[in-house]
C-alpha cells in the first residue's frame, strides 16, 4: 500500500510536471522567484516565507526569510513539516494525506496559484490552511490544489506550518527567552507569518493585500478560530471561512500553566535539563519522545499573546476580528467529538447528569436516550455539536459583519472495492476547491453539480464577503434568532432553526 502510494504520487507530478511550461519570474521582497505555466494559471511552489525554524530558532517565532540573488525557481513543493510518516488510513485515502516525503523541520513555505496577467488586477486572494489534528498536514495534499480556484478569478496560496511538539510545545525557559512571557503557539505564529507575506508580496502575483480571505478545515479551521481571536493578526485579512471545528471547546485549549507543566514532563522525557540540549536533539528524536506524552499535550496555548486568555469572553465582547465569515460543518463530524462510541442509555444519561444537572430534563428532550440506540444517535448528535455546531455558532453569532452558515450532508460516490463512509470529516474540501478530478472516483453529476455550486459559493465568498450570486440558490445570512443553515446535499437547502434548541441550551451552560 505504502510503496504504492509513493509510486502513485510520483508518477502523478512527473506527468502533470512534463506538461507545464515555465512561467515568467516575479519578484518578491526576498528576491526573483519562477515557477510553471499551466494553460491560464501560473503556480510558484515552496516559496519561503520565514527562515528555516532549526538549530537555535526551534522553538521561536519565525524569523523572516534571507534574500538571494538571481531567480529561485519555485517549481515542486517544499517539505512538509516534521510528523509521522504519512500514510493513508480510514477514509483518508492518498489524496488527503500529505506526501510520504520530504519531511524537515525547514518547512516554512507556501505556494501560489495566478491566472492574473500583470501585477495590476488585484484580484482577491485566498489563503488555505490545512487541518491534520495540529500532529499533521501538508500544503502538498492532492486536494488542496490551487488550479480551478485561479481560474475563477481568485489568487490561491497554500501554506505550510509546524505541528505537534515542534509547532505547540511551551515551557517555562521558552517563555523566558520569548520576549513575550509565553511560549506554544508556533503553528499560529507561523500562519501570521504567511499572512504577512502574502500582505507585502501578492500584489505581484496579482492578487489585492486588502481583500485577503483565510480558510482551512479541522485543525485549519480551529486555526481560522484562533487567527480571528488573534490581535497579532488584526489587518492581515478581510473574511474567513471556518469549516469544521474551533476553540469554543474548552478541552480544545491548554492554560500556559498546564502547557509549560506538559514541556516539563517533555524535557524529562527527554533526559535533558536545558533547552539548549533539546534543540540538539534531532527531528526523529522529537518525534519519538513525542510518542511518550499523553495524548493532547501540545494543542493552542490560551497565552495572553496569541491568543486570549479566555476565548470565549474575548468573542463575547467583541473583542475579536470582526470580519464577514462563512463557517459549517460536515455530518461525519460527529464521531470526531465523541459520537461514535458504544454507549448504553443508562451510560448516556448518567455522564450528562453531571453536565447537565437540574437542566438534565431539557437535555433528554433533545437528545432523547430511552433506548441503547436511541442514545448512540443522540451522542452522535452530541457529538457533532461539540466538535464543530457550537463553534460555528459562536464564531456567527458573535460576528458584526455578515456570517454564513452550512452543513455538509452529501455523501460522496462510491469508491469500488473501498468502504462507504458517508458524508465523512473532510469529504467536502474537494467540492469547496474544486479538485473533485484530483480524487479517485467515477464522480455522478450530482457530485459535479455539488462541486459547481460549493466552489461557487466559496470563491464568490472569496471575492465579495457574501457567497450568493447568479444561478445559485440563495443562502441566507446566519441571524442568531433565525439560525438559518444551508444544507449542501444532493439538493441545496435552507434550513431554518438547524440545532437551535440544542445550541441555546449548550450556550447556557458557557456563560
Amino acid at each position: 500500500m505504502y510503496r504504492t502510494y509513493i509510486s502513485i504520487f510520483l508518477v502523478f507530478f512527473a506527468l502533470n510536471f512534463a506538461l507545464f511550461a515555465q512561467a515568467k519570474p516575479v519578484k518578491t521582497a526576498n528576491g526573483l522567484v519562477s515557477g510553471l505555466q499551466n494553460g491560464t494559471v501560473r503556480s510558484y511552489l515552496g516559496v519561503p516565507f520565514a527562515a528555516p525554524p532549526v538549530g537555535d530558532l526551534r522553538w521561536k517565532a519565525p524569523q523572516p526569510a534571507q534574500n538571494w540573488k538571481g531567480i529561485r525557481a519555485c517549481t515542486k513543493f517544499s517539505a512538509s513539516p516534521i510528523q509521522n510518516k504519512p500514510v493513508p488510513f480510514s477514509m483518508w485515502t492518498e489524496e488527503f494525506i500529505a506526501p510520504p516525503e520530504p519531511l524537515s523541520e525547514d518547512c516554512l513555505y507556501l505556494n501560489v496559484w495566478t491566472a492574473a496577467k500583470s501585477a495590476k488586477e488585484k484580484r482577491p486572494v485566498l489563503v488555505w490552511i490545512y487541518g491534520g489534528g495540529f500532529v499533521s498536514g501538508s500544503s502538498a495534499c492532492a486536494v488542496y490544489d490551487g488550479d480551478a480556484i485561479a481560474q475563477k478569478g481568485v489568487v490561491y496560496v497554500s501554506i505550510n506550518y509546524r505541528v505537534g511538539a515542534l509547532g505547540f510545545m511551551a515551557h517555562p525557559e521558552l517563555s523566558k527567552e520569548s520576549g513575550y512571557n509565553a511560549s506554544g503557539n508556533y503553528a499560529f505564529l507561523d500562519q501570521i507569518a504567511a499572512l504577512k507575506w502574502v500582505k507585502q508580496n501578492i500584489a505581484a502575483f496579482g492578487g489585492d493585500p486588502n481583500n485577503v480571505t483565510i480558510a482551512g478545515q479541522s485543525a485549519g479551521s480551529f486555526s481560522i478560530n484562533a487567527l480571528i481571536a488573534s490581535p497579532l493578526a488584526k489587518g492581515l485579512f478581510h473574511r474567513a471561512i471556518a469549516q469544521s471545528g474551533g476553540l469554543f471547546n474548552r478541552a480544545r485549549t491548554k492554560s500556559l500553566a498546564d502547557a509549560e507543566k506538559a514541556g516539563e514532563l517533555f524535557f524529562k522525557n527527554a533526559g535533558v535539563s536545558s533547552l539548549a540540549n533539546l534543540r540538539k536533539k534531532s527531528p526523529d528524536e522529537i518525534l519519538k519522545i513525542s510518542a511518550t506524552m499523553p495524548g493532547g499535550s501540545f494543542s493552542p496555548v490560551n497565552d495572553g499573546y496569541v491568543l486570549p486568555l479566555d476565548v470565549f469572553a474575548h468573542f463575547r465582547a467583541g473583542k475579536q476580528n470582526q470580519i464577514p465569515i462563512m463557517t459549517g460543518w460536515v455530518m461525519g463530524d460527529g464521531g470526531l467529538g465523541g459520537g461514535n462510541q458504544n454507549i448504553t442509555a443508562q451510560q448516556f444519561k448518567a455522564n450528562n447528569q453531571k453536565v447537565y444537572g437540574d437542566k438534565i430534563d431539557a437535555f433528554l428532550a433533545l437528545f432523547p436516550a430511552n433506548t441503547d440506540e436511541e442514545a448512540k444517535q443522540s451522542a452522535l448528535k452530541q457529538g457533532l455539536i461539540s466538535f464543530a455546531v457550537f463553534s460555528s455558532h459562536m464564531m456567527a453569532s458573535t460576528n458584526s459583519k455578515a456570517s454564513f452558515v452550512y452543513q455538509f450532508s452529501h455523501v460522496p460516490v462510491d469508491k469500488p472495492g473501498f468502504p462507504n463512509y458517508g458524508a465523512f470529516h473532510t469529504s467536502e474540501v474537494p467540492f469547496a476547491l474544486h479538485t473533485l478530478k484530483l480524487w479517485n472516483r467515477p464522480w455522478r453529476q450530482v457530485d459535479l453539480d455539488l462541486e459547481k455550486t460549493m466552489s461557487d459559493y466559496w470563491v464568490n465568498f472569496a471575492k465579495n464577503g457574501d457567497p450568493n450570486g447568479p444561478g445559485l440558490p440563495q443562502w441566507k445570512k446566519y441571524e442568531p434568532g433565525e439560525a438559518t443553515v444551508i444544507d449542501l446535499g444532493d439538493q441545496v437547502l435552507s434550513k431554518p432553526g438547524l440545532y437551535k434548541a440544542e445550541l441555546m441550551l449548550i450556550e447556557s451552560l458557557n456563560k
